[in-house]
C-alpha cells in the first residue's frame, strides 16, 4: 500500500459526522459565549480586550466539549483526534468569516482577530482547538 493509499484510509476513518455534531455544539456554546461577551463584557473592558478574553474562555469551551464527546466521536488514534480537530478549527474560521462578513465587518477587521500583532489572539485559539481532541481523549484514558 502506497502513501497516498494510507492517507486516504486515514481521511476515511474519521468519523466526520460525529466531529461535525460535536463542532456544532461547540459553535453554539461559543455564541453564546460571545453574545455575553458582547453584552456584559465589552461594555466594561472594551471590545478589544472582551475579544483577547474570549480567547481562553473558547479554549475552556472547545476542551471540555472535546472532552465530553472524545469516546462518542470514535476517533480510534491520535491521529485522527488530530484531523477531528483540524476539521473544527477550519469549520470554526469558514463560520467566522461567514458571520463576521453576514453582520456587516470587513475582511481587515475579520483578520485583525487572527493577528497577534494587531491583539488578535483567535490564531492560538485555532492552533489549541486542532489538538483539543487528542489532549481530551488522553486524559479521559483510564
Amino acid at each position: 500500500m502506497d502513501a497516498g493509499s494510507r492517507s486516504l484510509e486515514v481521511i476515511r476513518a474519521v468519523p466526520w459526522r460525529r466531529a461535525t455534531l460535536a463542532w456544532m455544539l461547540i459553535i453554539l456554546l461559543e455564541s453564546v459565549n460571545g453574545t455575553i461577551r458582547e453584552i456584559f463584557i465589552a461594555p466594561v473592558l472594551g471590545d478589544l480586550r472582551a475579544r483577547q478574553l474570549g480567547v481562553p474562555v473558547a479554549c475552556v469551551i472547545v476542551f471540555l466539549v472535546a472532552w465530553a464527546t472524545s469516546r462518542w466521536i470514535g476517533a480510534a488514534t491520535s491521529r485522527l483526534h488530530l484531523l477531528v480537530g483540524a476539521w473544527w478549527a477550519a469549520l470554526t474560521l469558514a463560520f467566522e468569516c461567514a458571520l463576521g462578513r453576514a453582520i456587516g465587518l470587513s475582511w481587515s477587521r475579520i483578520l485583525a482577530d487572527y493577528d497577534p500583532t494587531r491583539g488578535g489572539f483567535m490564531v492560538l485559539g485555532l492552533a489549541f482547538m486542532v489538538f483539543a481532541p487528542v489532549l481530551a481523549a488522553k486524559l479521559r484514558r483510564p
